[in-house]
């Protein structure tokens, strides 16, 4: 009985011993000091032609802990009076006590919280950090009134170049990559498509990327829509004409179909019969019916061939298009039409319209009244 009861009592101070080491072991974590940033304007307007240069520096105090633990920093932004609900994170250097953001960069922003550009707009920013994916402290908040402008769509796609001997008929130079059509990718997936018009039968041509020559591609000989980068053949296009070209760069795959466009609808003298044919501008590089006479109770559409598979229309629903003003137009056969929508004008009378498709991701529409 005494052995039994010795066991028992050594049992007990073990536990109690290990329970006083377990409390020992906790640490309690203090939050010293708050961080602290700063920012060299209260209000800025943002600049495409001055992508590339610093628009706003941050600078800023670490929090303090302790004991000390390790932390990563980023830039928090979001629209003011939003509570950082939706917000954009800007990771910080670790070595480093200020930063600065480029025009880019911060229009780039602005686009990820869907701040309409054009329009000055109070974004607030504070500095997040973070001890691991879950704890977080962050800094004081301050505001900056931020205007963003629309960017440049031949800025933000990827995009190919087509050099060949069609080019210079076209308002280019003839097998120049820097001064050639370029094919883009609205999904920026290495898929590139576009157009290139052709003034002679059986001009060559081939793909480049970066403006370069370098890795350079052309057809495999069988003309078949396969591509090879050494070893190639240049492409031919056979009739004169607009070619409508999709190119994989990834699995080295190319079509080109011909796609002479014309306007036609109850809106043009010709109603749905028959369509008015766009001719090639090779000054501005776009396609131009310099006179025709609409009403204000039909539509108009413009579709290519003469026929109904390709079409530019609006994005979902008839527009009431407003004279010199240029709005984007959509490929029916891109996928990027919803319904069978058509274009009108409010005021009857002879009308310009220019076709502009130089960038696959914004093909734009103009229409502007003699």
């Amino acid at each position: 009985m005494k052995k039994i009861f010795n066991v028992l009592l050594i049992t007990l101070l073990s536990v109690y011993i290990v329970s006083c080491s377990k409390e020992e072991d906790k640490i309690e974590l203090k939050n010293i000091s708050q961080a602290k940033i700063e920012v060299d304007k209260t209000s800025v307007i943002l600049d495409e032609t001055k992508a590339a240069q610093n628009a706003l520096a941050f600078s800023w105090e670490n929090p303090t802990f302790s004991p000390g633990v390790g932390f990563t920093n980023s830039l928090q932004f979001a629209v003011a009076g939003t509570n950082f609900s939706t917000n954009v994170l800007q990771d910080l250097p670790s070595d480093q006590k200020t930063f600065s953001l480029t025009h880019l960069q911060l229009n780039n922003i602005l686009a990820q919280l869907n701040v309409v550009p054009d329009v000055a707009k109070p974004i607030e920013v504070r500095m997040r950090t973070a001890l691991n994916s879950t704890t977080f402290f962050y800094s004081n908040v301050i505001t900056v009134d931020i205007t963003g402008y629309k960017p440049n769509p031949d800025l933000i796609y990827p995009k190919i170049n087509v050099p060949g001997g069609y080019a210079g008929a076209a308002g280019y130079t003839d097998w120049e990559p820097a001064d050639s059509p370029d094919l883009f990718s609205p999904e920026k997936n290495d898929k590139y498509r576009g157009f290139i018009y052709v003034t002679n039968p059986n001009s060559e041509y081939k793909f480049t990327i970066n403006q370069s020559y370098t890795g350079d591609k052309g057809d495999d000989g069988t003309f078949t829509g396969k591509l090879l980068e050494t070893g190639e053949v240049n492409i031919k296009a056979v009739m004169a004409g607009t070619y409508y070209i999709n190119v994989d760069w990834v699995a080295n795959t190319y079509s080109s179909v011909l796609a002479n466009f014309g306007i036609i609808g109850d809106a043009t003298p010709t109603g749905w019969n028959s369509d008015t044919d766009f001719v090639y501008n090779p000054s501005t590089k776009t396609f131009v019916i310099n006179s025709i006479a609409l009403n204000n109770t039909g539509l108009f559409k413009l579709r290519a061939n003469d026929d109904w598979a390709m079409k530019f229309q609006p994005k979902d629903a008839d527009q009431t298009l407003v004279s010199g003003a240029a709005v984007q137009s959509y490929l029916s056969s891109e996928g990027t039409v919803t319904g069978d929508p058509g274009y009108k004008v409010s005021e009857a009378g002879n009308y310009k319209i220019e076709l502009d498709l130089h960038n696959s991701a914004y093909y734009k529409l103009t229409v502007t009244k003699l």
